[in-house]
């Protein structure tokens, strides 16, 4: 007979003692079963004592999460949080060097831990190690270690960020300003600045004052990734957190710009000091990019795109004399003529003269093509990218023009109509206006090799857009069906992640009006489906055992593992947990690790475990406990398509975020098989639909050429007799 679900076998350890296997009944108070194993070690004044998970987390078991320890668990008895808070903080206090030092050792240790983290802020902990850092009488290891308690402390979120004072905020920009030091009190102090600057505006006034971009810039010069990466971070949580009206970043280290307009922003961050720098010892290093690195770049290239919005939001004023004269210039530029003077001509005759040359350069209205970038978006953007491919690309520019007000009108490819819809299409693809994502790691090399990478982007693709005008012999009615071509090379090219525009624009080669056809062909023969009843008989024949080869797959993807990251609401920096089946399939294990692996975790080192057997169910997306959580959060439409949990006994849950779609699938449909569900993910759908056409046409290839019935051959009438029918005996 099963023991009842209450009672749990354990082993509890004590110091100098073998260690004692015990049934704790979980209906049974927590002191009490406290009290019941100090009895047997004869301990007195069991209040001072708790029990504690002997894994690496050393996590206190409290009323709120002792539903957590499972069969055959480890724990150990210790000092009981309140108690080892008090220790602790006494000796930090120590005028031994080696006890403070073993002292603040043990206290970022312990920090990680909320209740004992909620014990020693209690004791106003934080403003102690907030003080032990102004006075700035401590370094090396002893510095990383008070930093690194500090940090795990306030990750919590029991302490408001808003409550430290500006010699506190010195200290720690100071450390990150200095020229050399220490890696790891760098690496807590880059920490711990992003997250003032992402928790707290008025902190973000003060972190502005004491650091400028220009000081940043050398340790992304370094070669430690850990250290680029937390640069990169803070970075973006400045450019993030700043007010539209007063945005202060020092990009080249030459000024501190205290005032700068939303819309000079993007020449700002294009600047070379801090665009090179990232290029050069980065994105062209000889290293392998971490995923929380490219998740920064991403960022950083979102932010950097972002800047456009105000001029993509921005109509066109038709009255506003300024914003008409880059109409003229890019008149001028096209026919070559300079402005003429007032009394040149009748008003009439100047007026048919601009109808003409707006008319060929491709506007909608010829009359006035201020109107035609009254619509947003894009707005002013679209003539920001006319412009600047008039200057800097002005052969090519001149080249388009002429050789469209040459053609038929019906044959002409407008000029000014294309490039607005091209750059409101640009704007889709690059997601300007919206906010990064807590998880994509989607950075495009190819846009930090330019100053002004999105306006060399227009200018590829502008001329893309012509060349495939003509290799469609496309009239105006067929303006639609060009620019649905011309997303569709542009979204092929930059999933090849070019390192550079030159090497995106000789993606766009290769990719022909007529090749794009020849791939949409082969996609079509690909995913055609054949409708006779024969083949549908067969493929429902085959479905089955294609479902179990998947079934397996995602099983065995399971039994492989995945490193998932802990996403926090207060800051960015990684937390990790590993989860993995076991070979099996009767267990998963899990548990936390100190940085992301670089291949699979033995599950012998996990130290959690959750029985299938004890599986209830999936829930995904806004399902899941931790996102109704993070419900009032921003950023989060991509991380709650990522979430899903698992339920088990008692309605106790075990929370995912997957790192992206692909594992999301893996894992549902995993789990899915494991309760014996169905597996329906979108993975799952394409993973057969690729597997059956696979098959059909290995199993067809003695029949090609042969016209399939759609019915079977009729029966033949039965003979009039048998006489044919030889009798071998």
């Amino acid at each position: 007979m099963p023991p009842p679900s209450d009672i749990v076998k354990v082993a509890i350890e004590w110091p100098k003692e073998f260690p004692r296997l015990m049934e704790i009944d979980q209906k049974k108070p927590l002191s009490s079963i406290i009290k019941e194993v100090c009895d047997g070690w004869s301990l007195g004044n069991y209040d001072s004592f708790a029990l504690q998970h002997a894994d690496g987390t050393n996590f206190y078991i409290t009323e709120k999460n002792r539903n957590e320890i499972k069969n055959g668990a480890i724990l150990r008895l210790t000092s009981s949080p309140a108690h080892t808070a008090l220790q602790l903080h006494e000796k930090i206090q120590s005028s031994s060097m080696d006890a403070k030092l073993e002292a603040l050792k043990d206290l970022a240790n312990s920090s990680r831990d909320i209740t004992f983290a909620q014990e020693f802020i209690n004791l106003d902990g934080i403003s102690l190690l907030t003080q032990m850092v102004e006075s700035g009488t401590d370094f090396g290891d002893m510095l990383s270690f008070t930093l690194t308690a500090f940090v795990e402390l306030m990750d919590h979120g029991i302490v408001s960020w808003d409550t430290f004072s500006v010699p506190f905020i010195k200290k720690i920009a100071g450390y990150v300003t200095k020229s050399s030091g220490d890696t790891a009190v760098l690496q807590r102090s880059l920490a711990i600045l992003e997250s003032m600057v992402l928790n707290s505006h008025d902190l973000y006034q003060k972190v502005a004052q004491e650091i400028t971009i220009g000081q940043l810039i050398p340790h992304i010069k370094g070669g430690e990734q850990d250290i680029q990466t937390y640069t990169i971070a803070l970075i973006n949580a400045i450019f993030l957190k700043a007010p539209e009206e007063k945005r202060q970043l020092d990009l080249q280290g030459n000024v501190n710009i205290l005032d700068c307009p939303l819309t000079e922003m993007a020449n700002i961050l294009a600047q070379k000091s801090l665009r090179h720098e990232i290029l050069t010892n980065v994105i062209r290093s000889n290293k392998t990019i971490k995923p929380e690195m490219s998740h920064q770049l991403y960022v950083l290239q979102v932010l950097t795109f972002n800047l456009l919005e105000d001029r993509m939001m921005t109509k066109m004023d038709p009255q506003d004399q300024a914003q008409r004269d880059i109409i003229f210039e890019l008149r001028r530029i096209a026919f070559d003529v300079e402005s003429e003077p007032n009394n040149s001509g009748s008003i009439e005759k100047r007026k048919s003269m601009y109808t003409r040359d707006y008319k060929k350069l491709g506007f909608i209205n010829h009359v006035n093509p201020a109107v035609d970038f009254t619509q947003t978006p894009p707005g002013m953007l679209a003539l920001d990218n006319m412009l600047y491919f008039a200057k800097h690309h002005q052969d090519a520019y001149i080249r388009i023009v002429l050789e469209n007000s040459s053609r038929e009108d019906k044959h002409e490819c407008p000029f000014g109509r294309s490039s607005i819809e091209l750059t409101k299409m640009l704007c889709e693809i690059l997601k300007v206006g919206e906010l990064p994502s807590e998880t994509c790691p989607d950075f495009h090399p190819m846009f930090f090799t330019h100053d002004r990478s999105f306006e060399e982007f227009f200018c590829i693709c502008i001329q893309l857009l012509n060349k495939t005008w003509k290799e469609m012999r496309a009239t105006s009615e067929d303006f639609n069906k060009v620019m649905q071509v011309v997303r569709e090379q542009i979204m092929r090219a930059l999933t090849t992640k070019p390192n550079s525009l030159d090497q995106f624009k000789g993606k766009l080669q290769n990719l022909s009006y007529t090749e794009i056809l020849k791939i949409r062909q082969s996609e079509r023969m690909n995913q055609e489906d054949f409708q006779s009843r024969p083949i549908i008989e067969l493929r429902e024949k085959i479905q089955p055992e294609i479902m179990e080869l998947i079934k397996q797959q995602r099983l065995n993807r399971l039994c492989e593992g995945t490193c998932f990251r802990k996403i926090s609401s207060r800051r960015r920096q990684d937390k990790f947990w590993y989860c993995r089946l076991s070979p099996n399939h009767k267990v998963l294990h899990y548990g936390d690790l100190e940085e992301s692996p670089q291949g699979e975790v033995p599950h012998e080192t996990l130290q959690e475990k959750l029985p299938v057997a004890d599986m209830k169910s999936i829930v995904t997306g806004k399902e899941c406990p931790h996102m109704k959580e993070k419900g009032a959060l921003k950023q989060n439409k991509e991380v709650l398509e990522l979430a899903f949990s698992i339920v088990y006994d008692s309605e106790e849950y075990l929370n995912f975020i997957a790192p992206d779609k692909n594992e999301y699938c893996i894992w549902t449909d995993g789990l899915n098989a494991l309760l014996g569900r169905e597996m329906a993910s979108d993975l799952t759908k394409s993973d057969l639909d690729t597997l059956l056409n696979m098959e059909m046409k290995l199993r067809l290839l003695d029949l090609e050429n042969i016209p399939i019935p759609e019915a079977p051959p009729p029966i033949p009438k039965e003979p009039s007799n048998y006489d044919f029918v030889y009798d071998c005996n």
